[in-house]
């Protein structure tokens, strides 16, 4: 068991934390704004003009960026060095809007979605299981090459949520969270996924992030961030008194775990000032993407 220090507090609902060039990035959801913090709690709120919903670097080092709401243009958008917000590829053939982003070693972007209106569909109490009840729809992975193209990979996912990918480019893993399943696929040399497989299920995972053991850290579906090997053993817990909505390996040896946890209102999903950054000791430092 470990215990998490707190950075910052008093946000709305946090998201897509990344490592990059020594401070967390995240999206601060009902506030519209991406925020970077050192890991003594040093923090500036980072100018974009958009409203973003989930971010990651090219490995030149600009930055993609999923709006809150793509339509109805269905842009993924590209920060340009001069800070300017650009077109980095069409997103409006894919069947709904974007939940979270993650970019491969070689320029790959992967993008998901579910399908259907989550926050609506969450409103409505029903006793049946996620996947059973009026107005799901199966969710949706695509692929974003270098040059823009899109190319949606035909894998059916119960809500897909946080992805990441391994250091050889070799291996994407996804969280299902609607059916409690960490999904892993090949990634073969042109980008394209096959081979799906069960990684670990059994959790509630949302956000994830790798280790060098080749764990996944994530949400248990609980107030708790789960260390999880494949097949399903959990290795670390870190208890919290709020939900976790995603992780992230940083820090200048990549040992320190970063949680956005908040407690989560369907009927005010980004308001209540909740949300809060906090840090832990990992016994493995992070690699892969993102």
């Amino acid at each position: 068991m470990t215990n998490a220090r707190i950075l910052l507090d008093g946000l709305k609902l946090v998201e897509s934390p990344r490592w990059h060039e020594g401070r967390l990035w995240f999206c601060n959801w009902g506030a519209g704004e991406v925020i970077a913090v050192t890991p003594e709690g040093d923090h500036e709120v980072v100018p974009l003009a958009a409203d973003p919903h989930t971010i990651g670097w090219l490995p030149d080092g600009r930055l993609l960026v999923v709006p809150k709401d793509p339509k109805p243009d269905g842009k993924l958008l590209r920060l340009e060095p001069d800070g300017t917000l650009v077109a980095h590829a069409d997103l409006s053939a894919l069947p709904g809007g974007c939940n979270e982003l993650v970019v491969d070693g070689r320029g790959n972007a992967y993008v998901n979605g579910a399908g259907f209106d989550f926050l609506e569909f969450i409103k409505r109490p029903d006793p049946r299981p996620l996947t059973e009840r009026p107005g799901y729809r199966p969710g949706f992975i695509a692929l974003i090459r270098p040059d823009g193209t899109v190319e949606r990979q035909e894998h059916d996912l119960a809500f897909p949520n946080g992805m990441a990918v391994t250091p050889d480019n070799g291996t994407l893993i996804v969280s299902e969270s609607f059916t409690g399943t960490l999904t892993a696929f090949d990634i073969s040399g042109d980008g394209t996924l096959g081979n799906r497989r069960v990684f670990a299920d059994g959790i509630g995972p949302d956000g994830i992030c790798l280790d060098a053991d080749g764990a996944v850290w994530t949400s248990s579906g609980g107030n708790e961030a789960v260390r999880v090997a494949e097949g399903g053993r959990i290795l670390d817990r870190v208890e919290l008194d709020r939900a976790p909505f995603a992780v992230m390996l940083g820090g200048d040896d990549g040992r320190t775990l970063f949680i956005c946890a908040a407690r989560w209102d369907p009927q005010d999903p980004f308001g209540g000032g909740t949300g809060r950054i906090l840090a832990a000791p990992a016994p493995a430092p992070h690699v892969g993407w993102p």
